[in-house]
């Protein structure tokens, strides 16, 4: 029942925001991936439950990157926490990479409950890998919609704010997310840690 309750706060959201975004390049591009991860959740809901947990986790990116996509995310009303502790840039592109890796948490979920690991280091450090691979895959994606994309619409999905060392603090945000995410799973589920693995 709770993942459906999500994928309908996640449909009324994608419509409202949907409507007069900043700019709809921009509002296409960065919600075309979080409409494919909702219909691989959606598709794959029949044949692996993941836990709530799992499912709120996984929606915090669908929900922070789905507004970003409406305001733009250097738009995104975040002044407070630029005004807070003094940031030059707006940071909420940061918030939404931490979350890509709170999807360290069902990663590790599938590896525990089809029992496709027998190791805890494995099971600890393929999530945080997979994570890793996933967030240096989707900034070369991001480099190249910049190249190809009308200039304005490519630099605001690329999102440096003038940051020349941006796509590595995105990265760096998407492992730590993933470091918390795993942190959390090993600290939840050590009695089924136990149990499969030893």
């Amino acid at each position: 029942m709770f993942p459906k309750i999500l994928l309908v706060g996640y449909l009324v959201l994608f419509f409202i925001l949907g409507i007069h975004p900043y700019d709809r390049g921009v509002w296409f591009a960065e919600n075309l991936p979080i409409i494919l991860i909702v219909l691989l959740l959606v598709v794959s809901y029949g044949r692996f439950r993941f836990s709530n947990l799992s499912y709120f986790l996984m929606s915090c990116l669908i929900v922070i990157h789905t507004i970003g996509g409406h305001y733009t995310f250097e738009r995104v009303p975040f002044g407070f926490v630029t005004e807070l502790f003094d940031f030059s840039r707006n940071h909420y592109d940061r918030l939404g990479h931490f979350s890509v890796g709170f999807y360290a948490y069902p990663m590790a979920e599938i590896l525990l409950r089809r029992r496709l690991v027998n190791s805890k280091w494995i099971l600890l450090l393929f999530p945080i890998f997979f994570i890793f691979t996933v967030a240096g895959a989707y900034e070369l994606f991001e480099w190249q919609f910049a190249l190809m994309a009308d200039p304005e619409a490519g630099i605001a999905v690329l999102g440096s704010q003038g940051d020349v060392w941006d796509t590595q603090k995105d990265i760096l945000s998407d492992a730590l997310g993933s470091f918390f995410a795993m942190a959390l799973f090993f600290s939840l589920n050590k009695r089924s840690i136990r149990e499969r693995i030893g």
